[in-house]
């Protein structure tokens, strides 16, 4: 669920070689980094918490991992996801959007992009037993996102509003004709879903209506990002003015939600399945309504229109994008006023950020090695720190003596030189050079 995934931090005004920022000499912005990395810390926390070590076995974890587990849930994908719409932006002029050689060398190093994720994603869901893997939704949101690289940033978020309170809504009435009242299991793509036309039809609405990250639910997370990455993220007004529109945005969402349930009578209609839920909510010492919100997989069942209401990691429901979004652009916020003013204290987690498809990918690999249940409960905090640790450490020495990461360097070598191809020689001239490790 990364998004350096896609496209690099940089700022690149039409015409400005040099640019007055508290960005690095390489004109990343370190802040955007920085969000990425708790992104993948938080991802860290959803795989290998101690929540959810316990929480196999039956057992209650305490009320730090508790709280972890709460922060993380949900909002680490729905970061990467605005993350993803803000590199977009970024790799394609921020708030002077290129024209002409430069935006076609742009669309091809997108598309080119999104068809690499698409089949590292399907690749790594087929191993993968722990993670459902979002590489293959992010190539879909890239290719849906290449029409609107022109589009000013109002009519962005505009756009996002409107996709965020109407696709939830399509998508139930959708899924009900195509499902009836079954709820959904999420899932992602793998290449056993492409092996035959019986296969792929389900694997495509799951890309777009009943997947964990579908595009019909999810797009406005990357339209939101695309908006605020046509800002100029170096003024510390417009940081300002995100934080304040984020904090707004998740208490409309929170408190929309509650009020949806509490004082208009949400609770009422959802009565009979809470009732039904009761027993099993009470042995897992949780109120049925609390079981509910934290029981779906990218999209609420479509038994009830009532779902619709809830605010829950993973519902999909106009309340939880709102809420959600508003959580994201405050992070953001706080990571670009905070990047700038602490890069050498904070270059270890910048260095997770700026190599995030490197650590997501090695993560989905290494949880197929981890240690039984049994061993890991006997310390439920050794595996999140172990993957913690680890991420820090590699990625500080990497990025610090060898630049671009792994995975990083072969999609920018692949995506550059396939669009100087396809956009014309013209764009070869275009093309970022692979930045000197930092050595400062």
């Amino acid at each position: 669920m990364t998004s350096s995934i896609h496209a690099e931090t940089r700022i690149q005004p039409a015409g400005s070689p040099s640019i007055a920022s508290d960005a690095s000499k390489t004109g990343r912005l370190d802040g955007v980094d920085l969000a990425r990395a708790l992104a993948v810390l938080g991802m860290f926390v959803s795989h290998t918490g101690p929540a959810l070590v316990l929480s196999e076995l039956g057992r209650k974890a305490g009320a730090p991992a508790h709280f972890l587990e709460a922060v993380s849930d949900g909002h680490a994908s729905i970061l990467f996801a605005t993350l993803a719409g803000v590199s977009l932006a970024l790799l394609t002029g921020g708030s002077r959007p290129h024209n002409g050689v430069a935006r076609r060398r742009d669309r091809a190093r997108i598309a080119v992009r999104a068809a690499i994720l698409f089949v590292l994603g399907m690749a790594l869901a087929q191993i993968s037993t722990e993670v459902i893997v979002i590489l293959s939704f992010y190539a879909l949101y890239f290719l849906l996102a290449l029409p609107l690289l022109r589009v000013p940033p109002r009519f962005l978020a505009v756009l996002a509003a409107a996709w965020a309170v109407a696709g939830p809504v399509v998508s139930f009435f959708l899924r009900r004709e195509v499902e009836g009242s079954e709820g959904t299991g999420g899932g992602a793509l793998m290449f056993r879903d492409l092996t035959s036309l019986s296969d792929a039809g389900p694997g495509l609405l799951r890309l777009l209506l009943d997947g964990t990250y579908p595009v019909m639910t999810w797009m406005p997370f990357v339209l939101a990002g695309l908006a605020v990455g046509r800002l100029d993220l170096r003024s510390t007004t417009i940081r300002l003015r995100l934080l304040a529109a984020g904090v707004a945005l998740a208490v409309v969402g929170s408190g929309g939600s509650w009020l949806a349930l509490h004082a208009f009578g949400g609770l009422e209609a959802l009565q009979p399945k809470l009732d039904f839920m009761r027993p099993v909510a009470a042995g897992l010492a949780m109120e049925p309504l609390d079981l509910m919100q934290r029981s779906n997989l990218g999209t609420v069942p479509t038994d009830t229109p009532a779902n619709l209401l809830l605010d829950g990691p993973h519902s999909g429901t106009p309340f939880e994008i709102v809420g959600s979004v508003g959580c994201a652009l405050a992070v953001l916020a706080l990571c670009l006023l905070v990047g700038g003013r602490s890069r050498t204290l904070l270059a270890p987690l910048t260095a997770v950020g700026a190599l995030s498809l490197t650590a997501y990918a090695a993560q989905v690999v290494a949880l197929r090695f981890l240690p039984p249940e049994e061993a890991m409960a006997a310390h439920p905090w050794v595996p999140l720190l172990g993957f913690v640790l680890g991420a820090v450490v590699f990625c500080g020495l990497w990025r610090r003596f060898l630049g671009r990461g792994p995975l990083e360097r072969l999609m920018h070598w692949a995506s550059t030189r396939a669009s100087a191809a396809l956009a014309g020689s013209g764009a070869a001239t275009l093309t970022t050079p692979d930045p000197a490790p930092d050595r400062s």
